[in-house]
């Protein structure tokens, strides 16, 4: 047995036509991957693979392992002698990823419109109400979780594949980024009514109305825009 491999105590997997049990590489990547999602890894650090080895108790082969899966969709980057280090996108780099995030978003939900079952509708006011109560709670950490929760449900609600997946994989570019937009002042307030108007179109099956509402959910504009660029980390103005 591949000591970095974590498998099932029932027979093989190839014997038994079951998928393989997932690798301690595989753990470690998705630790990572939200670890940069949630801030602990900020924009710019750097991975050591000695020293994740150590603080994970792993072989340095399955942290190799994970950094590259993180380099190929883009969450982390190599800079030649210097190492790897969490990706460090530039400002017009990120506001680009947001315009075509708000498309993607808009497409799904027009999709939505026409395809959403009434179960799916539902989900999404179930979850809606989720996100309420974390409002009310205070806890803009959680609020960030089941608003992810929400949009996924938007994109199975749209019976799409590949748009749907391009969503979710510039979701995970952008995640730490749009983080901090959550948390600027009222953001989440806004989200609420934001949400709303975008169900109600779709429960009312107006493709254009459920478009331009998801659209501009996910645009940054104006005031909210100068406020998100504030924020940012000053290392973000010599990312190239």
């Amino acid at each position: 047995m591949d000591q970095d491999e974590i498998r099932s105590p029932n027979a093989s997997a190839a014997s038994q036509g079951t998928s393989r049990a997932p690798t301690r590489s595989g753990e470690l990547r998705d630790q990572l991957e939200q670890m940069i999602l949630d801030g602990r890894l900020a924009p710019g650090e750097r991975l050591d693979e000695m020293e994740l080895a150590r603080r994970f108790g792993l072989s340095r082969t399955p942290v190799r392992e994970a950094i590259k899966a993180l380099l190929a969709v883009g969450l982390v980057e190599t800079r030649g002698r210097q190492g790897t280090h969490v990706a460090l996108l530039s400002i017009p780099a990120l506001l680009e990823m947001f315009d075509v995030m708000s498309a993607l978003e808009g497409l799904c939900a027009r999709l939505a419109a026409r395809r959403a079952t009434p179960a799916e509708r539902a989900a999404m006011r179930k979850v809606h109400e989720e996100l309420i109560q974390a409002y009310e709670a205070g806890d803009p950490v959680a609020f960030y979780k089941v608003n992810q929760k929400f949009h996924d449900l938007l994109y199975e609600a749209a019976h799409t594949h590949f748009i749907a997946d391009q969503a979710i994989q510039l979701r995970r570019r952008i995640g730490a980024y749009r983080m901090r937009a959550t948390y600027q002042p009222g953001r989440m307030l806004n989200t609420l009514s934001e949400h709303v108007r975008i169900m109600d179109a779709i429960d009312a099956g107006d493709p254009e109305t459920a478009r331009q509402a998801a659209s501009e959910h996910v645009q940054l504009l104006g005031d909210q825009l100068t406020d998100f660029i504030s924020s940012l980390p000053a290392n973000l103005s010599r990312a190239q």
